[in-house]
């Protein structure tokens, strides 16, 4: 059975699910920085006693999920969502859907992906997808970071709906339930409540490793690096951070640019504040910045820059992003809204 459902490629996988799922659904205002901006994805953490493919866990983004929850509940739209302990109830549950003509999100580990290219694949879990029907044993999936569709057998799915390990996705499945027409007022809502959340995560979060903190937390740790951990492994760490900001979705730089354009795009629900669209600049030339730095730490895990010089640049650029980051949350807490 297939569904009249409709792909639509997106940067980042989650964002392109909500979004393709509430078009679905009869919300054809949302983009996908709508949804991203919304659902107050921008973030940065390093959480130093977590490893992940053997180097820190670092994000530049929100917590799996809560993009595509944030952005429905702003736009009052009931969402279903449940993880499984059953391989077989987690693919009945996901047949019905199909049954039901229900186009379906499931959170699957990146590693089996078949359609993936290879080097594309390794141990991350928090990749998201819409399975919108089946024919004999292929599911057919809309995967949003792909140009077009795709498929997966029974045992390919369910593979990589139970991956293991970090963020395990425990067969979850999720979708809007319910088609509902959303006014220009919600959405103009839905953008203030995510930038105000967005200014809470980046400023206001207790402790060192979170937000614009988090940022120069790591700036000087990697300083620390090379001395502390040796070549190889400060190396290795580098690598990490470069494929958690360029390799996971879009990462901190194309986080940035999406940012900027949600902005870009909050300004036309508000026009009269253009402070908006100077913000969006800002948020690119971030965004700029971030793809500099990543330069700057390929140069070093590939062996080309190996001196203390290189690392203490390094944490100085991004030192520098966070003073940029910083301002543009404070101004964007600042900005008085009207229409």
């Amino acid at each position: 059975m297939t569904l009249d459902f409709k792909h639509i490629q997106a940067a980042h996988c989650e964002n392109g699910v909500t979004t393709s799922l509430l078009q679905h659904n009869g919300v054809e205002k949302i983009t996908e920085p709508l949804a991203f901006g919304i659902g107050s994805g921008l973030f940065y953490i390093y959480i130093p006693f977590m490893v992940i493919n053997n180097g820190p866990a670092i994000s530049f983004r929100t917590q799996p999920g809560l993009i595509f929850k944030r952005t429905c509940k702003a736009l009052g739209i009931p969402v279903y969502r449940k993880k499984f302990s059953s391989h077989e109830k987690a693919m009945e549950a996901l047949d019905d859907c199909i049954k039901k003509g229900i186009p379906a999100a499931c959170q699957v580990g990146v590693y089996y992906l078949t359609y993936f290219p290879k080097e594309y694949r390794f141990h991350f879990n928090a990749h998201n997808l819409i399975v919108f029907g089946k024919e004999n044993d292929n599911y057919l999936i809309s995967d949003p970071v792909m140009e077009g569709t795709a498929t997966l057998t029974s045992y390919e799915l369910e593979r990589v709906r139970f991956a293991k390990g970090a963020f395990a996705p425990r067969g979850q499945l999720y979708y809007p339930m319910e088609k509902k027409i959303v006014t220009d007022d919600q959405i103009r809502q839905g953008i203030k409540t995510g930038i105000k959340r967005n200014v809470r995560d980046m400023l206001r979060i207790p402790g060192p490793i979170a937000g614009v903190k988090g940022i120069v937390f790591t700036a000087n740790r990697i300083k620390k690096w090379r001395d502390k951990l040796g070549p190889e492994k400060s190396r290795s760490y580098l690598a990490q951070l470069v494929r958690m900001q360029e390799e996971i979705g879009t990462g901190g730089g194309g986080f940035r640019f999406i940012y900027g354009a949600f902005l870009q795009q909050a300004h036309a629900y508000f026009p009269a504040n253009d402070e908006l669209m100077k913000l969006s600049a800002t948020f690119t030339k971030a965004g700029d910045m971030w793809r500099n730095a990543a330069v700057q730490a390929s140069g070093i895990y590939k062996g080309r820059l190996t001196a203390q010089q290189d690392y203490d640049t390094m944490g100085d650029m991004m030192i520098e992003i966070a003073a940029l980051e910083k301002q543009a949350f404070i101004d964007l807490s600042n900005i008085k809204w009207s229409k």
